[in-house]
């Protein structure tokens, strides 16, 4: 089996390290993350984000491959085996994903993660592959005995973020958002079988936390994608409420099986159908919705085909109820609709973004005569300080 070559833009060529990673490449669950815009509607705002889960999931991997590396390199052990699983557990973290991402999830598929549906997902590979997934799950799972695993994976300076914001830095174009990750990977190191950063990098961590913040208020709760995505929702939850009034759509069989009330409850089937939808499902479904003899639901569906968006203000203060009922009055006279409906256009309610998690499990730094402390531990820098606060902002959505 040859071994294929990625050419990515953001690292050059992306090899592929093994053959059973290339075959489950191959594989059609694998193949379907090209269809799964990777920031949403985040291209109604910044033209060039229109990259998908795919490249995102390929990039974190090669990451992963770098790193255990230079782990290797500082002297860490690290079998062939656990290099594989690093690798796979990582490729596989966003398998779950659904369309449009983050948008309509617990929204198509009520209160469920796509961390379930990942981890789902990859049993279901693992049990075509006799087993071989085995330890990827467990690291994938936070549950490997060598606990730097399982932060590599998933924890507050993951290869899934440093993927993440490099990237989605570089496709909409918000520089602030780009790190180094060669300067960051290089610090790495373990300590104790835990992932620690070499004292030295502080600053390239800092950057990482403050890119990350500035990524979130300036790109991925920009107020007008944000308003897309929670238009998007309400398309999702209109079709269910046609559907439980006996009413019909046009759409999918597998997107209909998530939204009419008689869905079984089979895991294997909802995965059958689970591992079949994409974006393409619910663009179709938007484009055939604009005719609907339904007002709001086709008013609803042109709002996204047509990027007519509703006005979104944000404020530090929580929304008066009497302005929020005024926009009401006036949204029910002018788009004449019942009263009951009109929450499909005026709605409120609250974003918030913390940098850096205290709760979570810290960022270690190791000085060079191996003694260790937490980040902020003794700090003076009053920007890594503001980092670990939570912000919270207000919105109010209403037809402009």
């Amino acid at each position: 089996l040859r071994l294929k070559n990625y050419n990515d833009p953001i690292y050059g060529f992306i090899s592929i390290p093994t053959p059973f990673i290339s075959t489950i490449i191959q594989e059609p669950v694998f193949q379907r993350l090209r269809r799964i815009q990777q920031m949403g509607l985040s291209h109604y705002v910044f033209n060039g984000a229109t990259h998908h889960r795919f490249a995102h999931a390929l990039g974190a991997m090669h990451l992963m491959h770098k790193t255990l590396k230079i782990l290797i390199s500082k002297g860490t052990y690290i079998s062939e085996s656990e290099r594989e699983a690093a690798m796979i557990a990582i490729l596989l973290h966003d398998l779950g994903h659904g369309p449009f991402s983050h948008a309509l999830e617990g929204v198509l598929i009520e209160n469920v993660s796509h961390e379930f549906w990942s981890l789902s997902l990859m049993k279901m590979l693992n049990d075509k592959y006799d087993g071989k997934l085995s330890l990827a799950i467990q690291m994938f799972e936070g549950k490997y005995k060598r606990s730097f695993f399982n932060q590599l994976i998933s924890s507050q300076l993951d290869m899934d973020r440093l993927d993440y914001l490099k990237r989605d830095s570089f496709y909409s174009g918000v520089a602030e958002g780009n790190i180094s990750i060669d300067r960051i990977i290089a610090m790495l190191r373990v300590h104790k079988d835990e992932l620690v950063v070499e004292e030295k990098g502080m600053y390239s961590i800092e950057k990482f936390l403050l890119a990350r913040r500035l990524m979130y208020w300036s790109v991925y709760l920009h107020k007008t994608s944000y308003v897309a995505e929670e238009v998007l929702k309400r398309i999702i939850l209109r079709a269910r409420e046609l559907l439980q009034n006996g009413d019909t759509i046009q759409a999918s069989a597998d997107i209909l099986y998530f939204l009419s009330a008689t869905r079984s409850s089979k895991l294997e089937l909802d995965m059958k159908h689970y591992a079949a939808i994409d974006d393409v499902d619910v663009l179709s479904m938007i484009k055939a919705g604009v005719n609907h003899h339904d007002p709001v639901y086709s008013e609803l569906c042109g709002m996204i085909l047509n990027r007519r968006l509703p006005k979104i203000e944000v404020s530090n203060e929580p929304f008066a109820t009497d302005f929020i009922e005024k926009q009401k009055n006036k949204a029910v006279s002018k788009l004449g609709i019942p009263t009951e409906e009109v929450s499909y256009f005026v709605f409120d309610g609250k974003m918030k973004n913390m940098a850096y998690n205290l709760e979570q499990s810290p960022i270690i730094l190791i000085d060079k005569n191996g003694v260790t402390k937490e980040l902020l531990a003794d700090s003076d820098e009053s920007n890594l300080k503001m980092l670990t606060k939570a912000v919270t902002k207000y919105y109010c959505c209403y037809p402009k």
